[in-house]
């Protein structure tokens, strides 16, 4: 591998052989190289290619400006959410999460902890997202000493969300947000008889899908099946009014207009629901 550009001891870049640039990382990488220099491949802890990636220069400022450390900590958790758990995340996670880890140990060590009003939501609609940012809090300790507290897991989480959805923390927020809200007026027309629990796994899977498509603004064609819509409407009252309820809301609130394809297949759901908390 041949140097463009020394970032700083730890950091240099480079191109591939197609010519695409490279961000390398590794322990005395660029100590006493030149542009031009050879690096040893056992020299090189970590490539980051940029193809994919929104703000290069950004990101390489913030590579040469963190303690080497903290890049190992994001990276080693980003590689566990990957390889250990199967998140699919894009590029643009390095910079987010390592920016986030750096600035939250700093500003721990300073006397300052951030909670995260968002900590429930997380928990119930990102679980395997959440197991990460409790490795993330592990991790931290570990390396550094720093003893996070938990809404920080949920921060974590966060930035893997939008590391796999490739959208802004702003739109994160707004989606779980809408999630809670949409999950809030379903529970509110449910009677769930005492003692019994419903199964919200499946809800959590179809409010996700649909926040998603809202907020993305993501296109999706209408109900073309009129016989099950009738259906529904008439031997599913109940259901497809509370869905109803929750599709007026989510427009007067976020000027977003669910299909009545997603309204007849959540009124569905809500029915099957139902029956398998009554059997």
């Amino acid at each position: 591998m041949r140097i463009e550009k020394v970032i700083n001891n730890n950091i240099i870049t480079a191109k591939d052989s197609k010519n695409v640039e490279l961000v390398a990382m590794g322990r005395g990488i660029g100590f006493g190289k030149r542009a031009g220099d050879e690096i040893a491949d056992e020299a090189v802890e970590k490539i980051f290619r940029l193809e994919n990636m929104d703000n290069t220069e950004h990101f390489k400022e913030l590579l040469a400006s963190l303690p080497l450390e903290h890049i190992r900590l994001s990276n080693d958790i980003i590689t566990y959410a990957k390889e250990s758990l199967g998140l699919l995340l894009g590029q643009n996670v390095y910079l987010t999460l390592t920016d986030h880890i750096s600035f939250v140990i700093n500003k721990h060590k300073e006397g300052m902890d951030f909670s995260n009003i968002l900590y429930d939501e997380v928990r119930l609609f990102y679980p395997v997202e959440y197991s990460v940012g409790r490795y993330a809090l592990e991790l931290i300790e570990e390396r550094t000493g720093c003893r996070l507290q938990e809404d920080e897991a949920a921060s974590i989480a966060l930035h893997l969300v939008n590391g796999e959805l490739n959208s802004a923390m702003g739109t994160t927020f707004i989606m779980i947000k809408m999630m809670r809200e949409m999950m809030e007026i379903i529970e509110r027309h449910i009677s769930i008889p005492e003692g019994r629990m419903y199964p919200k796994d499946r809800l959590i899977s179809d409010l996700k899908q649909l926040a998603n498509r809202l907020v993305s603004e993501e296109p999706l064609s209408g109900w073309e099946d009129d016989l099950l819509y009738h259906f529904v409407k008439e031997n599913y009252e109940q259901e497809y009014q509370i869905i109803n309820g929750v599709s007026e809301y989510i427009k007067k609130e976020y000027h977003c207009s669910m299909t009545e394809e997603e309204k007849i297949y959540l009124a569905l759901n809500i029915k099957r629901m139902k029956d398998l908390y009554t059997c």
